[in-house]
């Protein structure tokens, strides 16, 4: 019996530790038969060693997404690695420590321009920037999201990003149609990862969350998110695109 992914050639960026989300969507997106190629920024190094506990080593390229350098020959580079891309995995995410925290009211324009460069603009820029790389029969790019349908104290401007996020995928779909590339975003509970436990609300976070998820919630499993963005970017969702899944345990259907 064939994988979800037999065949297909998957871009993953975000890697960092073999805990972020990114690397396990990379692992299962290995285990189900795709190719997959890496991006990474700053600890290269890092994410190269990171990268050979896959289960099968994955080049890894340097992109980052606020050089238009590294975005104008981001399909040259991916091309030394593999002949086009099916699937693109945006995680990618950073706000500076101003922008975070509980300094909303007193955040500079120049950290908010960071927090939305990096965290909502990139999807359409890495999008861009990899079109080329898909042939005829499209694809899909998918994302990782964070419920921005609320204020979450402490989020701030990364929340204002999130939900920048969430238009500019809408519209990602509706522009990339015709292409036939569907795009779609995982908004996943939280996780312990890096980036999380940075976030003062993340030790409440691992104590609220599994107690109001109707299904429970266990922070230390991305498997389950990781499940959800392979089968986005397979063949078994062809006509979804525009669409935010869930993956939180149901918290994002329960009141207070």
């Amino acid at each position: 019996m064939g994988g979800l992914l037999d065949g297909k050639r998957v871009l993953v960026t975000g890697v960092l530790t073999d805990s972020s989300i990114a690397f396990h969507v990379a692992a299962l997106a290995q285990r189900e038969g795709a190719t997959v190629v890496l991006t990474g920024y700053g600890r290269m190094s890092l994410v190269e060693r990171i990268a050979r506990r896959l289960p099968a080593p994955a080049p890894v390229i340097e992109l980052d997404v606020t050089d238009a350098g590294h975005l104008a020959g981001l399909a040259a580079r991916v091309r030394e690695h593999c002949d086009g891309l099916d699937g693109v995995v945006h995680a990618i995410g950073f706000a500076p420590a101003p922008a975070l925290g509980g300094n909303f009211m007193a955040t500079p324009w120049p950290d908010v321009a960071t927090a939305l460069q990096v965290s909502t603009y990139s999807l359409q820029a890495l999008a861009a920037a990899t079109l080329p790389l898909f042939d005829d029969e499209g694809g899909a790019v998918v994302g990782l999201d964070f419920d921005a349908t609320v204020a979450w104290p402490g989020y701030d401007w990364m929340g204002v990003a999130k939900a920048g996020l969430e238009s500019c995928a809408r519209y990602l779909a509706c522009y990339l149609g015709p292409r036939r590339i569907r795009v779609n975003l995982v908004a996943a509970g939280p996780l312990r990862t890096k980036a999380a436990t940075s976030l003062s609300t993340f030790r409440e976070f691992q104590h609220t969350w599994p107690e109001r998820a109707p299904l429970g919630w266990a922070v230390d499993d991305p498997g389950a998110t990781a499940r959800a963005c392979v089968a986005l970017l397979s063949d078994w969702f062809p006509a979804t695109t525009g669409e935010i899944v869930h993956v939180d345990g149901g918290f994002h259907a329960v009141g207070a």
